[in-house]
């Protein structure tokens, strides 16, 4: 087997766990969860997201050091998912705090894999943009949900 073959193997499980029932959940919160400050980040690492949080996170920590490390192809992994930019996106502003605060290699091969990504910081803008567009869409179907509501109670 050639070293692709070996990495598009590797890309493959990590999608199934990706999957996985509990993953797919953490995942999802993952979506909605729109930190502002480190505080915000604190509160979803300590609260009852806690699980989802460090699922998520160490997840996609993990599968970046594997990247990093030469066991997964980076050009192909960076083709076949985008999520860990958008992971990224949403905690890049706090990393340092965080680190600071607990533990100086928070997230770092998942920050190694992102920064030495071609066009990296065009992709971290577009990952933060599609995050605003869908918390807004969210926030007006929530209001629209609420209004017809009302109008039908």
């Amino acid at each position: 087997m050639t070293d692709k073959a070996k990495s598009a193997e590797l890309i493959m499980k990590l999608y199934d766990l990706r999957r996985e029932d509990v993953m797919r959940q953490a995942r999802n919160w993952f979506i909605t969860f729109n930190p502002e400050s480190v505080e915000d980040i604190q509160r979803a690492a300590m609260g009852e997201h806690s699980a989802y949080y460090r699922m998520v996170t160490t997840y996609w920590d993990m599968a970046c050091s594997f990247v990093n490390h030469g066991a997964i192809d980076a050009e192909m992994f960076n083709d076949a998912t985008g999520e860990q930019v958008f992971i990224f996106a949403k905690l890049q502003p706090f990393i340092e705090q965080i680190r600071a605060a607990s533990n100086p290699t928070y997230l770092q091969h998942l920050e190694k894999q992102i920064t030495n990504m071609p066009n990296a910081e065009e992709r971290i803008a577009r990952s933060r943009e599609m995050s605003k567009r869908f918390a807004q869409a969210r926030a007006s179907a929530a209001t629209e949900q609420a209004e017809a509501d009302a109008a039908n109670a």
